[in-house]
């Protein structure tokens, strides 16, 4: 017999954002989240690890420091729930199973860092870093690097050592990967053959760290789904704006770096409106109404940021289309500019 459906699945969007998570009594258990964390089970056995991260349901996908087992997303749980996510915030990160398999892999890497204290020991600070680094606001991505492997995409073994052991287990543990093949002459291979022997030392003994806590749980979250919402589209926002900071400042000069009687950068775009907003409908994918919005932005930052033109128009408005069409694609996935909550 199909279970029944909950109560709250028949409400409209207005209706439905305004229930607290805790009230939506979701569980684990039965779905097919549950299933694929299964699965990434038996690829541990199959690596000879005997560590079972343990998983429980939250706003977002985390894995806390010192704890051995990961967050998963309430969105993911049930269809009408990752519909409201999608309209919500445009996108819904793990919304397939390759994906999902994927950030599983990842985040089961932090798990078994927690649960063996793996950061501690001299070589895994010698090939990934110090893990007490600070994470950076806004980190600056080395496309070109072999330093790192890729798996998440957007380069992001590069944001801080303990993301980068994470992305280095998940290509590791990941079935049929071929990474001595694929990294063969990378200096990344390194962190991989290191990986490989850690699996073999610590495979078959307990972890030194033990604890089940389950951090930002859902059923203790009295939020309502409004209030999750408004929060992280506020995050979204800030995100945006040291994205839209830092693609501005590698096309235009500070002020203390510009050249005598150079165009304000404010000026110039407001110059190049009608052509850079046809780029963004063109190119991006973004509506009429979007593409004004994020031009109205690039002009506001540059005028926060006293930016100024920097070498020959002819160099420079290729690179302002590129750096506004990278703007606009990471905008434009994440937001629905016409929301009102």
């Amino acid at each position: 017999m199909k279970p029944r459906e909950p109560g709250w699945t028949r409400l409209d969007d207005e209706a439905l954002l305004d229930l607290r998570l805790c009230d939506l009594r979701l569980r684990l258990r039965g779905t097919a989240v549950q299933q694929r964390i299964a699965r990434l089970y038996r690829e541990l056995a199959a690596r000879g690890i005997r560590f079972r991260p343990h998983a429980w349901l939250a706003e977002d996908w985390f894995s806390p420091d010192g704890v051995p087992g990961f967050a998963v997303p309430f969105y993911l749980i049930h269809p009408r729930l990752t519909r409201l996510e999608r309209k919500m915030t445009g996108a819904v990160e793990g919304s397939n199973v390759n994906w999902q398999m994927r950030i599983l892999r990842h985040e089961a890497g932090h798990a078994i860092d927690s649960a063996y204290r793996l950061r501690r020991r001299a070589r895994w600070r010698a090939l990934f870093g110090p893990a007490s680094r600070p994470y950076a606001a806004q980190y600056r991505a080395r496309p070109a690097s072999r330093h790192h492997v890729q798996h998440l995409g957007e380069w992001y073994a590069q944001a801080h050592p303990t993301e980068d052991f994470a992305e280095t287990f998940a290509v590791w543990l990941q079935p049929r990967s071929g990474w001595r093949r694929r990294y063969a002459a990378w200096p990344a291979r390194r962190k991989l053959e290191y990986v490989a022997l850690l699996a073999a030392e610590i495979g078959r003994h307990r972890p030194a760290v033990g604890c089940r806590d389950r951090i930002e749980a859902l059923d203790e979250n009295t939020l309502t789904l409004r209030e999750h919402y408004r929060r992280k589209l506020r995050a979204q926002r800030r995100r945006h704006r040291a994205l839209a900071d830092r693609l501005l400042r590698s096309v235009f000069s500070a002020a203390n770096q510009a050249r005598p009687r150079a165009m304000q950068g404010a000026a110039l775009l407001r110059s190049l409106k009608p052509g850079l907003r046809a780029t963004l409908e063109q190119r991006a994918g973004a509506d009429r109404y979007a593409a004004q919005q994020l031009v109205r932005l690039a002009i506001e930052r540059c005028e926060q940021l006293r930016l100024y033109q920097r070498g020959p128009r002819r160099t420079l408005i290729p690179k302002l289309r590129t750096a506004l069409v990278r703007m606009a694609r990471g905008y434009i996935a994440s937001e629905d500019l016409r929301l009102r909550l």
